[in-house]
């Protein structure tokens, strides 16, 4: 799943075709290391998302805007005031290097006309946004590269920009028969690792293609290839330069065994054929998209979204695991301690039985055998020879009793830190299944009331009002399925929106959503929906990807909250179970 320079190569076509000759009408930088450009056009307005992202660098035209922050970030701000209403006069994309200029003419401070170069580097962890005079040189970045970070090159003001050397590969797109030849025949590897590791632009999946398309094995070494094959490689390595010249690209994302595993700019024939021309039961096969935009768009959202939310719940990942492994330690402790008071009853007996036998006890003795009279069997009592019967049986009683105040507490004290680890691994399910920032935020809230997270001074102590709302799914046979998305949303499902008759799923014994399935009065839910209501319970849980899980369902007038109990906690007794698969890719999700 490379961003590779074609894939670049077939963005730029699409900027050219789109953005060319527009003016720069918004700039907002709505995260530290993205902007979002908005370009005036004749016939409406377009979006271009630029991501520098470390783990997902990202360039494609979007039809969604995204919230920005009150304040401007310097970046943007510096953007704004050199290009705001400038106007796109190019757009082109070195060789294929994984880099788009995209240059902009606008007027300075005395009115007069000048032009400026921002430069997206979509290079993996080096990615950057730079923005540079018409000479060259930087004026600012929205990363900056110091020596003390690379040798090789400094993105700083005032220094001059270049693309830094760091692989001896070659223009794929000035190559010629003998040159490629040459430089296959000259690395003593797989074909296909030869053909990346030589020519700029060219990624493993597009290697692998051009291996296909020729009829070789792209793990053969490049000494097994005859002249014949390094003639039907370049052939395939020819139409595609071409098709990068010629911008006759095809975006699409090939899926094996049903799920998306790569993506690429121009036909993946090594998956099979596009989706229209095969049977709809088929696991391998492509989708054409119309625009490689809309393919990075439709591709990449799911994952924008979770790796920023990731990043975003960090520090309360970070909370909720080191208060789960600290309960842990504790629970583990106790549980041994109770371990330790097994022997309790016993030593009661012990006392009893020398207050009953005690008088025929010899002075000195080390053991006294007595007739325990709960079991009918002789048991051997240890003595301390130092003291007496008498002393002996209270020294057991002592025993006893301190034990049996241990195990009270201990009880106590066990249950109610189990009850803590329960609420931690649901609290950490639910930062699982966040997609929102407003999801975070009541999982924030409900920390805060744990007592987890100290609530800043002069700020309202009470519950935070709820902003996100629970998934909600549609049924096949039409029945509206809810889960909910952390604690406070299971309570507020279960025992608000929920009504006596309607169903209620959760994973047995697994942290999990609460799932709930509205039905009209004595409306009997059919076996289907049951079964994909069940499903989502398995998928919204700590279980998901395990081969079956295990649900629970009952209707919720069987469903109680104990007085006291943590948010999201519940009880029932006489309830249903299924063992279930947490495949959901053909339940309806209804966006609201």
């Amino acid at each position: 799943m490379a961003f590779d320079g074609v894939t670049i190569a077939n963005v730029v076509s699409e900027l050219k075709r789109e953005l060319m000759g527009g003016r720069l009408y918004k700039i907002a930088q709505p995260e530290p290391d993205e902007l979002l450009l908005t370009v005036k056009q004749p016939d409406g307005t377009k979006k271009l998302l630029i991501s520098a992202q470390a783990s997902l660098p990202l360039l494609y035209l979007t039809s969604t805007g995204k919230p920005s922050p009150m304040t401007a970030p310097g970046f943007c701000m510096l953007l704004r005031k050199h290009l705001q209403n400038g106007r796109i006069i190019g757009i082109s994309q070195p060789g294929l290097e994984r880099i788009v200029h995209i240059d902009i003419e606008h007027l300075d401070e005395m009115g007069d006309l000048r032009r400026k170069t921002l430069i997206v580097e979509i290079m993996g962890k080096h990615s950057n946004i730079i923005f540079c005079d018409c000479d060259g040189t930087i004026i600012d970045s929205i990363k900056h590269v110091s020596a003390a970070v690379s040798s090789l090159r400094q993105v700083l003001p005032g220094k001059p920009y270049f693309i830094a050397a760091t692989q001896d590969k070659l223009d794929a797109l000035t190559a010629d028969r003998e040159a490629f030849q040459d430089v296959l025949s000259g690395k003593p590897q797989a074909v296909f690792k030869a053909l990346y590791g030589s020519f700029t632009g060219i990624s493993p999946i597009l290697a692998q293609e051009l291996c296909y398309e020729a009829g070789i094995d792209g793990d053969l070494p490049t000494a097994a290839l005859t002249d014949s094959d390094y003639g039907h490689l370049f052939d395939a390595f020819a139409r595609m330069v071409h098709a990068v010249r010629e911008e006759d690209f095809s975006p699409n994302i090939a899926y094996a065994g049903g799920s998306p595993v790569e993506f690429s700019a121009l036909p993946l024939t090594m998956y099979g054929f596009e989706r229209t021309d095969m049977d709809a039961s088929a696991r391998d096969y492509t989708i054409a998209y119309s625009s490689m935009s809309a393919l990075l768009e439709h591709y990449y959202a799911e994952k924008n979204i979770l790796t920023h939310i990731r990043q975003k719940s960090a520090d309360l990942r970070r909370i909720v695991q080191t208060a789960l492994e600290r309960n842990v330690k504790k629970y583990d402790l106790q549980l041994r301690q109770m371990k330790d008071t097994e022997k309790r009853d016993t030593y009661r007996v012990y006392g009893e039985l020398l207050n009953t036998y005690g008088y025929s006890a010899e002075p000195g003795a080390k053991s006294f055998q007595a007739l325990n009279y709960y079991t009918g069997e002789t048991v051997a009592i240890p003595l301390d020879s130092t003291l007496s019967a008498m002393e002996n049986a209270q020294r057991y009683f002592d025993k006893y009793g301190k034990m049996k105040r241990t195990y009270e507490a201990l009880s106590q004290l066990t249950e109610e830190v189990k009850a803590e680890i329960q609420h931690l691994e649901s609290i950490s399910n639910a930062l699982d299944i966040a997609l929102y920032e407003e999801d975070l935020a009541q999982i924030k809230e409900e920390l805060t009331l744990s007592g987890y997270i100290r609530r800043k001074a002069g700020s309202r102590a009470k519950k935070q009002k709820i902003a996100s709302r629970p998934f909600h799914y549609l049924s096949s046979d039409g029945f509206h399925m809810y889960v909910g998305k952390n604690n406070f949303q299971n309570d507020e499902l279960t025992f608000k929106v929920a009504t006596g008759n309607d169903w209620w799923f959760h994973a047995k014994q697994i942290p999990g959503s609460h799932v709930v399935v509205k039905v009209d009065n004595a409306q009997e839910l059919p076996d289907r929906t049951f079964e994909e209501a069940a499903r989502l319970a398995a998928y919204y849980s700590k279980g998901r990807g395990q081969e079956k899980v295990e649900i629970d369902y009952i209707q919720k007038k069987h469903v109680k909250k104990p007085n006291g109990a943590k948010p999201g906690f519940v009880v029932y007794y006489t309830n249903y179970s299924m063992a279930i698969d947490s495949d959901i890719s053909g339940i309806e999700l209804i966006n609201e």
